[in-house]
């Protein structure tokens, strides 16, 4: 009886490990566009970020913090 046992909790380990495998395989063709998303909204992020940074209030702000970085003010 207990060699049994073992033998049916060796066929379900098997099991969920075969179903593991498929699940796996079946998202493989995921990944390409989950990185196009990412690759997408990284670019427009930068883009909006470009634009507040260059914008003339923040530019100056930001010139006037290296500047004072620079010159050993606080």
């Amino acid at each position: 009886m207990r060699r049994t046992v073992r033998v049916l909790r060796r066929g379900r380990a098997r099991t969920r490990a075969w179903m593991f495998t498929r699940l796996v395989r079946r998202d493989a063709g995921m990944v390409t566009s989950e990185y196009a998303v990412g690759v997408i909204a990284a670019v427009a992020f930068a883009a909006v970020l470009y634009k507040v940074v260059t914008s003339g209030q923040v530019s100056e702000e930001l010139q006037g913090i290296v500047g004072r970085a620079l010159n050993g003010q606080t």
